[in-house]
């Protein structure tokens, strides 16, 4: 067997890591797996496409640049007969069209964090660094952050939020002036590892030494609750994305089962005292334990 794997940009850390993964998975199983860089070009991932139909490959798996992209890519796999499954977004194509969509739920991840921070930190006052406004990814988590502040009922207070737009230098300004502007918080919930470095280092030089909880749970993360820069990552693997795609092509070409049509990343608080249960997102034999294995 030989799958296909259209990535949507390589230098993206998160792409490049599932994309490892998903080769990974595919040598455990003697499959071979031929993975291609549309470097985020719509072009580049249509002339892929026809170049894996030309190879009569017998599955495709697509990290989208769009919905849009996805859904063209996906009727390109149709015509041709071969089947088709999705990471990260969910394809303007209709359902019965592809195999999967495995990828992270901003939601139930920014649900998570307000969770852990209101059972770690009872009453705390949370000052929420948050993403870029307007591209939709924010607006997920921001809709699991007031899901769990209804349902803790006042427990747990943003007191305010901010916007770093994933940007390190972003995020510690934006912190330096809440910290100026005289708002009182303990904790600080930053939206993704870049920007938790940005919030640390306000924090150092207004003199405070106060929790920090993120998302991510990549290489650095890890390293900064190790370094004690960090208090907990709201963990969301990668590696997982990569092993459960492929596993979803997997089962439905070779072992003719039918796999949940959509499955969101487990989420996995991570702190000092659960260093051991953190998932690297650099594939290993833990991650492909975690899932089960591919069969």
């Amino acid at each position: 067997y030989v799958f296909g794997n259209i990535a949507y940009n390589m230098k993206d850390v998160w792409n490049t890591y599932s994309t490892e993964a998903f080769t990974y998975a595919g040598k455990s199983v003697g499959v071979q797996t031929i993975t291609l860089d549309s470097e985020n070009s719509l072009e580049n991932s249509v002339s892929q496409m026809q170049g894996l139909i030309a190879k009569n490959v017998d599955g495709i798996s697509v990290f989208p640049i769009s919905p849009e992209q996805a859904g063209t890519l996906g009727k390109m796999a149709n015509d041709a007969g071969i089947p088709i499954t999705f990471e990260n977004t969910t394809p303007a194509l209709d359902k019965s069209k592809y195999i999967s969509i495995v990828g992270a739920q901003y939601d139930q991840i920014g649900e998570a964090a307000i969770n852990y921070i209101a059972k770690t930190y009872p009453g705390a006052k949370v000052l929420f660094v948050a993403g870029a406004q307007g591209g939709g990814v924010y607006e997920s988590y921001q809709k699991g952050v007031d899901r769990a502040l209804k349902k803790l009922a006042g427990s747990v207070k943003v007191v305010s939020i901010v916007h770093g737009n994933w940007e390190t230098g972003l995020s510690m300004n934006v912190t330096a002036n809440a910290i100026q502007a005289g708002t009182k918080f303990d904790v600080v919930f930053a939206n993704s590892e870049l920007m938790a470095k940005g919030v640390k280092n306000a924090l150092v030089a207004a003199g405070l030494n106060i929790p920090i909880v993120d998302t991510g749970g990549g290489p650095d993360g890890l390293k900064m609750i190790q370094d004690g820069e960090l208090t907990a990552t709201m963990s969301a693997p990668v590696s997982l994305q990569g092993l459960i795609t492929f596993r979803n092509l997997y089962q439905s070409v070779v072992e003719g089962k039918t796999p949940e049509k959509s499955t969101p990343l487990p989420i996995i608080p991570v702190d000092k005292s659960t260093m051991g249960k953190a998932i690297s997102w650099k594939v290993d034999a833990a991650a492909l334990k975690y899932i089960g294995g591919i069969k």
